[in-house]
């Protein structure tokens, strides 16, 4: 829905008791899949503008560190055109909240790379972050899936350190803060955003295994957003990655 329930005071104030109690961090908001701050459309743009504001106002009430945003989709303009769409889109809805005096940050969401979608590509997420620096403050968040079927090799060892190098050379590897861990159900380079179980899609354990525990990405948080077919997948899979990390070898 365009309209989000209203937060009270005192669930915010519970969230926060609880993840100090329970020592849980960072928190991690997706934005809700119906904002496109690059869509063609004037009203569906100012919808969105309203529909991201809130979800930011939100954000900091329950003292999140990050907001994870899809770019959106330009089609009906050209590329150019709805990143310079989105990139002020963004300053419109963020406009006169201080973001400076919290840690929080707005995470761009590379997409598995649909002909109209903004982010399909990690030059594209860069240049994006590039647009709102001085704006808000900003990141990046990176879908296995979305990279696996996007065309980059995360699955082979020789691949995967290629694709590290790109994501260095583009978007930086220190502007990574999350990471959504997801299997796929579709082949590399099929554009097609199907999430799979971690180890029981086109892209197997390994890449997981190399993420992981790649001393590179120690600062992100891993999520899961994988299918939930059965009762306790989501545990499952957690434990699946959970099995995947190395734990460092006792000392006598």
């Amino acid at each position: 829905m365009w309209r989000a329930a209203r937060l009270e005071a005192s669930h915010c104030e519970q969230m926060r008791k609880l993840r100090q109690e329970y020592n849980c961090a960072p928190l991690v908001i997706h934005t809700s899949y119906l904002v496109n701050l690059c869509s063609q459309s004037e009203a569906v743009r100012a919808k969105s503008i309203v529909a991201f504001r809130g979800e930011v106002e939100r954000a900091l009430a329950l003292g999140a560190e990050f907001l994870v945003l899809h770019p959106g989709s330009w089609k009906g303009l050209t590329r150019d055109a709805g990143l310079a769409l989105a990139a002020e889109s963004i300053a419109r809805a963020v406009d006169g909240i201080a973001l400076d005096e919290c840690d929080f940050r707005v995470l761009i969401e590379n997409t598995a790379g649909a002909e109209f979608s903004l982010g399909g590509s990690f030059e594209q997420v860069a240049e994006l972050i590039a647009k709102l620096h001085g704006i808000v403050p900003v990141g990046s968040c990176l879908d296995t899936c979305h990279c696996h079927v996007a065309g980059y090799d995360v699955v082979s060892s020789a691949g995967y350190e290629e694709t590290l190098a790109l994501i260095e050379n583009t978007i930086g590897l220190a502007t990574v803060r999350v990471w959504h861990m997801n299997d796929a159900k579709a082949p590399r380079g099929s554009k097609l955003d199907r999430h799979e179980h971690i180890g029981q899609g086109t892209m197997g354990l390994a890449p997981f295994r190399r993420l992981l525990n790649d001393a590179r990405f120690a600062h992100c948080a891993f999520i899961a957003e994988t299918p939930v077919d059965e009762p306790d997948d989501d545990r499952r899979n957690v434990e699946t990655m959970l099995r995947l990390v190395k734990r460092p070898a006792k000392r006598n």
